[in-house]
């Protein structure tokens, strides 16, 4: 039997965030996964720290994006028929919260999270040693329609309150910075706040391995073995039990597994996605990582090749992959940037977990004395993993939180 302060189940790179700013407050820690660090949804995304992501993904409420949705012939999001009435009812609440009333609340309660999140990274990447994976170029999301990037513009232009910096690219400006892209492109906004990483599954383990050199325990189990044990909190790992005053729920999409089993209702949804890795052809460079909005897909330049992601698929978590929408990518892509041949045997599926109003549950959870929950984070995961971490550890140690964490409580549903 091992007894540590804390033990936060999930090494996704929420997890490990967590576990890293408990042990910089004094907390030990013993960090649990069924598999190694950031090989589940933390792997697969588009790399992005989305500093100006201050509006979230909404539910689309314009009826010509409805109708396109309802054909499910789209890159950006399909469904599963059979599985649209069990979605149903998050559907509604996602469509609610999405009301430009509910939504400039939302908006004002993730704001602390979006304005922290790239220095939250920064500090820690230093710490880890791996700047280098990191650039400090901001993303371009271009447009083939005059229409959607008349939209895309003043859209940004209304957000000049937050003082972004961003770039409206005419063709000129943009083939200037992607010379690879194609002709015909309408125009482009190039937001420069956020940086991106070449891979996103790399830094999630290397903030691991440096929790572990500064004494933090890496551990393999099962976390649906958790159980209260007197005043704390018991878990089997491969190496026998480990008995703690705390624990932290940080499992993703698979936390309703747990907090399910608890007695817990929070309407959490998942939304999976899949990425695959081209070559690029004949010496073609992408600069940046870059949004096709009409096309429906995103290209990102990792250490693997360039990665085509793809929108939301609603369907079963645990149903088997169906990689439709990267077929359909790979053709967009191919219109407009000379890719080359796949590099995966097969496309990767991840899962996104996602709350009907866009926030992460973050706190105590309110019937379990010890029992804390992070998870929740919707598209942006990786966005804001260090920077709840950090704002969890705050909580957990009676620390004054850097923001009120009020909004992101576990019992607002």
């Amino acid at each position: 039997m091992s007894r540590s302060d804390v033990v936060v189940l999930g090494a996704g790179i929420v997890g490990v965030s967590v576990a890293l700013h408990l042990q910089a407050r004094g907390r030990s820690v013993v960090l649990l996964d069924r598999k190694a660090p950031g090989e589940e949804t933390s792997f697969g995304n588009a790399g992005i720290i989305e500093r100006a992501s201050v509006i979230p993904y909404t539910f689309p409420r314009e009826i010509p994006d409805l109708f396109r949705y309802a054909l499910n012939r789209s890159t950006d999001a399909r469904y599963d028929p059979l599985f649209v009435p069990r979605v149903a009812p998050w559907l509604y609440q996602f469509w609610r919260a999405s009301s430009p009333g509910r939504l400039k609340q939302i908006v004002k309660d993730l704001l602390p999270l979006i304005e922290n999140c790239l220095s939250e990274h920064k500090a820690l990447m230093a710490k880890a040693g791996i700047d280098a994976l990191r650039r400090d170029r901001g993303w371009i999301e271009f447009f083939r329609r005059p229409r959607s990037f008349d939209k895309a513009v003043a859209e940004a232009r209304a957000l000049e309150a937050y003082k972004l910096r961003y770039a409206v690219l005419d063709p000129a400006a943009l083939h200037a910075l992607e010379p690879h892209l194609a002709q015909g492109l309408v125009g482009a906004v190039h937001w420069q706040d956020p940086a991106t990483v070449t891979d996103p599954g790399k830094v999630v383990k290397a903030y691991a391995d440096l929790f572990v050199r500064q004494g933090g325990i890496l551990a393999t189990g099962d976390a649906r073995s958790l159980e209260a044990d007197g005043d704390g909190w018991r878990v089997m790992t491969g190496s026998g039990p480990v008995e703690a005053r705390d624990a932290v729920i940080a499992l993703g999409p698979w936390a309703n597994d747990l907090y399910r089993s608890l007695g817990y209702a929070i309407p959490m949804a998942v939304k999976r996605g899949y990425h695959m890795h081209y070559r690029p052809a004949g010496g073609a460079v992408a600069n940046h990582t870059m949004l096709d909005v009409d096309g429906g897909y995103l290209m990102a330049p990792m250490e693997r090749g360039l990665r085509l992601t793809t929108g939301v698929e609603f369907a079963d978590r645990d149903a088997p992959p169906t990689p439709i929408q990267v077929d359909r990518a790979e053709a967009k892509a191919r219109e407009i940037f000379p890719l080359g041949e796949r590099v995966d045997p097969a496309p990767w599926m991840g899962r996104r977990p996602c709350l009907p109003d866009m926030k992460p549950v973050l706190g105590p959870a309110p019937r379990h004395k010890g029992l804390w929950f992070a998870f929740g984070h919707n598209h942006h995961g990786l966005t804001l993993g260090p920077v709840t971490g950090r704002l969890l550890a705050q909580m957990m140690t009676g620390e004054t939180p850097f923001t009120d964490p009020a909004p992101y409580r576990a019992d607002r549903f």
